[in-house]
């Protein structure tokens, strides 16, 4: 689906691009990008609007659906210089920055707004000022793609997290995700995302979580019986660019860059937003069950798993609390 470009957006991208022109290098540097998503996602809209208002800064070069760096792969590659962009979970962070972790925890942000909100304020800037100082990446801001649900196979109806006890959910690789499929009750399965729609087909796993573009983007909904409403994670990745390739602009480009991003980012998420409102009948159209759970009884379930975890010792004290007062 593409979402036509407001009058503002072109306007700001030209006039930044404009500002920043007397500073440019004579050879534009190439800026590759990695992503784990489709062509057809927005978010390849999203690099495609940020490649063309940066274009007189550098070329972004995108790669799509893993095909130069596998997911989980691309923060290494960025950080040993095999890589300039990527689209990058904050659960691959949390493995190198602990405190990270709190960041990746259920039920934390309210909406794709409070997520912004937190990026924009003084909390969220010491925790980008951890990302650069100690993985070397600048972070431009978060790339919202929906709320986390869960998707099953057959038709058990799930109200509760006991609901799901003995149910193999496909999580993402590494500890952060692995946890949070936990803390939902569920019995946590590492896959590939390219496996995922096999894995449902094959019965190898029972369901997946992800936001409802993504079901649509990967046709999961095609080896699916239902639809749980959990909302349990508001899904965002980052889109960074290596220290290196930063550090490489002149101040106005940085500049023009920051903006050109931010344009695309509000792009994205407005998308996002439109999409998801869609899907829930999209999907009862071809015969899946939509179920709403209690909510507050899978909130209350998982806020306190990581309350009594090892993962909680690492965050900075008192940062929920601050994150809660955005």
């Amino acid at each position: 689906m593409t979402f036509a470009l407001t009058r503002r957006a072109l306007l700001v991208g030209g006039l930044l691009l404009s500002a920043a022109l007397p500073a440019l290098a004579q050879d534009k540097p190439v800026l590759r990008f990695s992503a784990v998503f489709s062509e057809q996602d927005i978010r390849a809209e999203m690099v495609g609007l940020l490649s063309s208002q940066v274009a007189e800064i550098a070329t972004v070069e995108p790669y799509y659906g893993g095909n130069l760096f596998k997911q989980g792969t691309e923060l290494v590659a960025l950080q040993r210089g095999n890589l300039e962009m990527g689209n990058i979970a904050p659960q691959d962070i949390s493995n190198q920055i602990p405190a990270w972790s709190v960041l990746t925890s259920a039920y934390l942000f309210r909406d794709a707004a409070h997520l912004r909100t937190f990026f924009d304020s003084e909390v969220g800037a010491e925790f980008k000022a951890m990302a650069e100082e100690q993985l070397g990446i600048h972070i431009l801001g978060p790339t919202y793609f929906g709320a986390r649900q869960v998707g099953l196979r057959g038709d058990k109806e799930i109200k509760v997290p006991a609901d799901l006890a003995g149910v193999k959910l496909r999580m993402p690789g590494g500890d952060a995700w692995q946890f949070l499929g936990t803390a939902l009750g569920a019995n946590p399965t590492p896959m590939a995302y390219a496996e995922v729609y096999t894995g449902l087909q094959t019965g190898a796993i029972d369901g997946q979580d992800n936001p409802l573009p993504n079901v649509e983007n990967m046709k999961f909904y095609e080896v699916m019986d239902q639809i749980v409403l959990t909302s349990h994670l508001v899904g965002y990745d980052l889109l960074v660019i290596s220290k290196p390739a930063w550090d490489a602009m002149t101040p106005e480009q940085q500049t023009a860059f920051e903006a050109a991003a931010t344009v695309a980012i509000d792009f994205s998420q407005e998308a996002h937003l439109a999409r998801e409102a869609e899907l829930v009948e999209r999907f009862k159209s071809v015969g899946l069950n939509i179920y709403e759970p209690d909510v507050d009884a899978f909130r209350t379930h998982a806020q306190q798993m990581y309350l009594d975890s090892d993962l909680a010792k690492d965050w900075p004290a008192g940062v929920v609390d601050r994150i809660n007062a955005l």
